[in-house]
């Protein structure tokens, strides 16, 4: 096998540490296979990255998470250099990268979302934009960075200095978070694979107890209810094929079981591949080992 693949990892996003670990991850096992690997960690020199894919790779595998790598940026400068790329192209990073724009996306679908607004850091600090237990998190991140929770009118609102110039506000969805990855897109099938529930030990599933080992539990097939774990896995394809996503997806869900209610909270075009990340263990679950899983992926590379 000559193909020469490039695992573009690291980034300039808050994410960059997890990318890495993504990004080994894959390049380990794209040279099991019998690939050429070239380990990129890409930086905010774009003449350096473009330089360094001057002699064009046969596909980017594409590792990187959250901004600039995850947005479209990244997918839009490969789609100028022609080279193909795993994952999803510019117009579905774009969309799934900003929670406010997804939603409007999901909503035509008919999937359920809890009650949301979009407001500035100071309207947030003086105005009482709908009454708690609600969540504030940036728009356009991953990892749950900048995730903050409130629970009463009593709580202090967290530092909002360093926060961007908008915000979602969203309504608080108490009981059990959820997770579907999807594969397929372009001319494959789009088929979700299991629905995982996670149980951090203690708090909510944040960025420590997504990426620190022994932090959360991770229960797969999710012990909830047929009807509730087969919806799951139809609004994560709904919402993976109306972005118009391709490769692999992974959508967060929240659901309550006093009420009943699930909703959705995001998709991510670019899910974690290290140790401790769902997709991988889903695929595994299903019977696709890690390798077989990469695979895949350059299999599925394209430009838009």
């Amino acid at each position: 096998m000559n193909k020469r693949i490039a695992v573009l990892m690291g980034g300039i996003s808050a994410e960059r540490n997890v990318s890495l670990s993504s990004g080994k991850q894959c390049a380990n096992a794209l040279r099991e296979i019998g690939y050429v690997v070239d380990e990129i960690d890409v930086t905010a020199d774009i003449g350096a990255l473009v330089s360094t894919l001057e002699n064009k790779p046969d596909v980017a595998f594409n590792a990187l998470h959250g901004r600039y790598g995850e947005d479209g940026c990244i997918q839009g400068l490969l789609n100028l250099l022609k080279i193909p790329y795993t994952h999803s192209g510019v117009l579905a990073s774009a969309l799934a990268m900003n929670k406010y724009a997804a939603r409007n996306v999901f909503a035509a679908q008919n999937i359920g979302m809890a009650e949301a607004v979009i407001i500035s850091p100071n309207q947030l600090k003086t105005a009482e934009v709908m009454p708690p237990p609600y969540v504030i998190k940036p728009i356009n991140e991953g990892s749950s960075i900048g995730v903050n929770i409130i629970h009463n009118s009593s709580e202090t609102l967290p530092d909002l200095k360093n926060q961007p110039n908008k915000l979602l506000v969203e309504r608080y969805i108490p009981g059990r978070e959820l997770t579907v990855a999807v594969m397929g897109g372009a001319l494959e099938e789009i088929k979700p694979l299991a629905v995982t529930e996670l149980c951090p030990n203690q708090g909510f599933y944040n960025y420590e107890a997504k990426y620190t080992e022994g932090k959360t539990e991770h229960l797969i097939p999710a012990p909830i209810s047929t009807k509730i774990y087969e919806l799951a896995m139809d609004w994560a394809a709904k919402a993976h094929k109306a972005l118009g996503c391709r490769g692999v997806s992974r959508s967060d869900l929240r659901y309550d079981d006093d009420k009943e209610q699930l909703v959705l909270l995001e998709v991510n075009t670019q899910p974690g591949m290290t140790l401790l990340s769902t997709v991988p263990e889903q695929a595994a679950f299903k019977g696709i080992p890690f390798k077989d899983l990469v695979n895949w992926l350059v299999g599925t590379a394209q430009c838009d």
